[in-house]
């Protein structure tokens, strides 16, 4: 890209107000965090009802950012930069994405459906490659942000682009199409996801089909009720399996584990086999054959590379290393595009200042290697990566090119080297094109733990904190609680996280929770809500603020701060209007006065109250008197006081039910992780936890055979039954056993029988389609953790919460 901010003006319609409007624009932006951004860099400020990219431009500026596109200019950046003021900042990249996508003139391949768009994407990337140069939506950028990025990644040098389109209401596929012009089409499966979004499945299939209202061939599954709503003028590339006339008859059957395919297609019958036999990879297959078919490969071709189709990984994952490490596994993948997006999230997840790249090949990316393999090395450099290990013939060819590099041609090359390369205290990047296997680094690096896992999904964090963030006043502060190691999920992970997003206060329970997150890196303000006495002087050390709920604890913690000379250092205080926990209570207020006033030791940064009811309408007399109770006395201390400190009350419940009393900070709990007490508030939040397992073996047993202790389950027929490899001591709780709870298995419910054992569980999977090694859903969609909650007659906070450490914890984003 080699654009001036003079082209690219009329372009966006924009209001030109800055000093250089010939520099050129080599980098498009829109995340904050990215190393990435430089003084070439176009950053445009999108603004939605949850977030405002204009709050991170004065930040962007000290970094070196001068460009920006904005709704308006923040009152304190304005002359320190150049801005093109816009009215809506995300229409104007969708405008300029639209515009570059019209300086290129080859085959663009535009899918949407309900289901796999990322799949027939990444497989159609893998069955081409070898003939195209492939520009495609990285990861799944299919929305209406991810799409323009997607299509700025278009060079002179690619001949053929794959990119998907994603929507979730009405009147957004015309603009996703404006962008792609894909000249052929694929309409997927057509299923319930975002269904909330439309009227009726009629309206869902017409907005889709808006994608493709000038493409030369539309490529889909002949059915009459997709085809009625297909504009006649369109022409068609149809298969169906009880048609025969669709342009192309399949029939199929299962040979084992594998699926052959009869494809009859102008008068030809052959045969292709694909390694799946579920329904979803077999549709997502045929898509891909038929684009095969229809570009005239030949029948021995399709055949070769459609047996070679393999899982597609859409999620970049955060695992715990060996000595210390931790891994960032994205190791099925090796392309430009998604090595910048694999930066950025190394970046927000990085545990450790040694940060180490292994990298494969990189394939796709429409450059000669010498001018690839140096953009790659600037990638590296401005992501400050401490070393690089490239794995390839190519890469070992430009190893002059990165510092503290090495390489090897193999994977065989490095396994050998392994025990020298000192892996100890470091975040590793491991980033591979399928090919090179690297699932095998993955293996040695990764700490052996047992195959229960909980997956995290930072996306569904963002959202959820994005989500109660749009119902605070633009003034209101946000303090969020990852105390008990994140509510279960994770400490360090979600705190990082949490800071990018500016939250102005995090809370723990207890001062090493802080004292873990400080160590790790964590910069934003840390309360501790019960703070022990014997924890003082780690606090100060530090730089934790401490809740102080007593007289008791007042006077030791001035005694210690008094001892160390500090002044103003920040402190919080409780007020008990009525939780009756920890709190100074009206009686104590005159004490707690005196003792403070004229004192410069500590400095009152908050006052602070605990609402009892706050998710019970059913008190809300008595919520109401708990705020009316605060508001009294918190005045009363900032008056006698003569300080104007943080006022917060509100838990997550009482922001959704006492807006009104959001004050100046509210405390975001449990909702952050997708649990609400509301039946409506619940469907605008995204799970956050999912917790898996896998069958470890599988027996049948007669009638009148048990299962487990005390024979608690005895067959009344004959019965298959799965263990699992999860039990109390991993927080499932013994009650959750003998039929009253389930998993999930291959989309079914499966009765757990017997009682659940210490380290393993026992479920029915008679009439279930599974095999020694399935995944096994815990929990998570389904069950949600509400819905367990409220068979054991608990709350969400102790299932949550009860999930035992030796569970290892996955961090994906999407």
């Amino acid at each position: 890209m080699t654009l001036t901010i003079r082209n690219i003006v009329p372009i966006i319609k924009a209001n030109w107000i800055g000093q250089n409007d010939v520099a050129v624009i080599d980098t498009i932006s829109i995340d904050s965090r990215s190393l990435q951004n430089s003084e070439n860099t176009l950053f445009f400020a999108l603004t939605g009802p949850n977030h405002d990219g204009h709050i991170y431009i004065e930040e962007l500026i000290r970094k070196g950012v001068q460009y920006f596109v904005v709704n308006y200019i923040p009152e304190n950046a304005a002359e320190k930069a150049n801005f093109l003021v816009v009215e809506n900042t995300l229409e104007a990249l969708q405008k300029f994405a639209a515009y570059y996508r019209s300086l290129f003139e080859f085959p663009i391949i535009g899918i949407t459906g309900s289901n796999g768009k990322t799949i027939i994407k990444e497989w159609l990337n893998f069955l081409l490659s070898p003939d195209f140069n492939i520009i495609r939506s990285p990861k799944s950028y299919n929305s209406q942000v991810g799409v323009p990025l997607s299509i700025l990644g278009i060079n002179e040098k690619h001949n053929l682009g794959i990119f998907e389109a994603g929507i979730s209401m009405t009147n957004e596929m015309e603009k996703l199409q404006k962008i792609i012009r894909p000249t052929i089409g694929i309409l997927s499966n057509i299923g319930s996801a975002h269904d909330e979004g439309f009227s009726s499945v009629g309206e869902k299939i017409k907005e889709k089909l808006k994608l493709f209202s000038s493409v030369n061939v539309l490529i889909l599954n002949k059915n009459k009720t997709i085809c009625a709503f297909v504009n006649p003028k369109i022409k068609t590339f149809s298969w169906c399996s009880d048609d025969k006339s669709a342009d192309v008859y399949i029939t199929k059957k299962n040979i084992g584990e594998l699926t052959e395919l009869q494809v009859t297609y102008r008068e030809d019958t052959f045969p292709i086999t694909i390694p799946f036999q579920d329904q979803a990879s077999v549709e997502n297959a045929i898509h891909c054959m038929m684009v095969m078919l229809y570009f005239g490969y030949k029948h021995e071709v399709i055949q070769t590379r459609m047996a070679q189709l393999y899982p597609v990984e859409m999620r970049l994952k955060v695992k715990n290393g060996i000595y210390n490490c931790t891994l960032i596994d994205d190791s099925y993948s090796s392309d430009f595009q998604s090595l910048k997006i694999a930066l950025d999230f190394l970046e927000h997840q990085k545990q450790h200042k040694k940060k180490t790249l292994i990298l494969s090949d990189i394939f796709q990316s429409g450059l000669n290697n010498e001018e690839l393999y140096s953009q790659v090395s600037q990638l590296i450099i401005s992501n400050k990566i401490t070393r690089v290990i490239g794995i390839g013939e190519t890469i070992s060819q430009y190893k002059n090119k990165f510092i503290n590099g090495i390489t090897f041609k193999n994977v065989a090359e490095f396994t050998k080297a392994f025990d020298n390369l000192n892996f100890e205290n470091e975040t590793i990047l491991i980033k591979g094109a399928r090919d090179f296997h690297f699932e095998e680094i993955v293996s040695m690096l990764e700490e052996k733990t047992h195959e229960t896992v909980l997956e995290i999904n930072l996306n569904a964090i963002s959202h959820n904190l994005n989500f109660f963030k749009s119902k605070l006043a633009p003034k209101t502060k946000m303090m969020v609680m990852v105390k008990a190691f994140g509510y279960g999920n994770g400490g360090f992970e979600i705190a990082k996280l949490l800071e990018h997003h500016k939250v102005n206060y995090l809370g723990v329970a207890f001062a090493d929770e802080g004292i873990s997150l400080k160590s790790a890196g964590i910069t934003v303000p840390i309360m501790v809500m019960n703070p022990e006495t014997t924890s003082f002087s780690a606090i100060i050390q530090h730089h934790l603020e401490p809740e102080i709920y007593s007289i008791k604890g007042l006077k030791a913690f001035l005694k210690i701060a008094e001892q160390k000379k500090l002044k103003h250092f920040p402190i919080h205080i409780k007020i008990d209007t009525g939780m009756h926990r920890l709190g100074f209570e009206e009686e104590n207020l005159e004490d707690l006065i005196q003792i403070l006033k004229g004192n410069e030791t500590v400095q009152i940064k908050s006052i602070l109250s605990h609402m009892a009811t706050s998710d019970d309408v059913k008190h809300d007399a008595f919520a109401k008197s708990q705020i009316a109770l605060y508001e009294q006395l918190s005045t009363r201390l900032m008056t006698e006081l003569n300080i104007k400190p943080i006022r917060h009350i509100l838990n997550t419940s009482g922001i959704t039910n006492y807006p009104e009393a959001q004050y100046d900070m509210v405390r975001l709990g449990i909702g952050l992780y997708g649990i609400s007490n509301d039946a409506e508030e619940q469907k605008q939040l995204e799970n956050v936890g999912t917790l898996k397992s896998v069958i470890s073996q599988i027996r049948t047993i007669d009638e009148g055979e048990s299962v487990g202790y005390g024979r608690r389950f005895v067959a009344d027929k004959t019965t298959r039954i799965a263990t699992i490899p999860i039990g109390y001591a991993d927080g499932i709780r013994r009650s959750w056993g003998n039929g009253v709870g389930y998993v999930v298995i291959n989309g079914k419910q499966a009765k757990i029988v017997g009682s659940v054992c210490m380290d393993m569980l026992m479920a029915d999977i008679t009439d279930i389609d599974c095999k020694e090694g399935s995944n096994v859903i815990i929990f998570g969609e389904n069950p949600t953790v509400n819905y367990m909650a409220q068979q054991l007659g608990t709350i969400p906070y102790e299932i949550m919460t009860g999930i035992s450490q030796r569970v290892k914890r996955v961090f994906f984003r999407e």
